[in-house]
């Protein structure tokens, strides 16, 4: 894509920390560390989001995600667990619309990095549940 700036990145347009390339993937520190070691894994094909993946790239980028985690642990002994996180669409915080998966180590509760689900208040019924769950099983192809 013309303006991407991941697509930038990725050509060597616009410098970057790398971490891990193969013809797939492409890693690299997130400018913005929320914590030591935040680290991007970007498919080198210019997709949008997770709704614009097919079968084949989403098992060429996740299939790297457990390799470079594991790097990042190695590299960080002191990490006590790690997010990943995948935004899709402006709602959901995508602010680079090249889609991304976030590594973001953990060192403690009070490492300034945290995601809140809410208090859950409005829970369905089982009856509900099942309606939710059969309306999304009956798109699943």
């Amino acid at each position: 894509m013309e303006n991407c700036i991941f697509c930038k990145i990725i050509d060597q347009e616009i410098p970057s920390y790398k971490i891990y390339e193969d013809e797939k993937v492409y890693a690299f520190l997130d400018i913005s560390q929320a914590t030591k070691g935040h680290t991007l894994v970007v498919p080198k094909q210019h997709v949008t989001d997770i709704f614009e993946y097919d079968d084949t790239l989403a098992a060429d980028v996740f299939a790297r995600i457990p390799k470079i985690a594991r790097a990042i642990e190695k590299a960080f002994p002191e990490m006590d667990g790690l997010n990943i996180l995948n935004n899709n669409k402006e709602l959901a915080y995508q602010s680079v619309f090249h889609s991304h998966i976030h590594l973001v180590p953990r060192y403690s509760k009070n490492d300034d990095f945290s995601i809140h689900f809410g208090n859950h208040t409005d829970q369905q019924t089982p009856e509900e549940m099942q309606a939710i769950a059969d309306k999304i099983k009956e798109q699943v192809k």
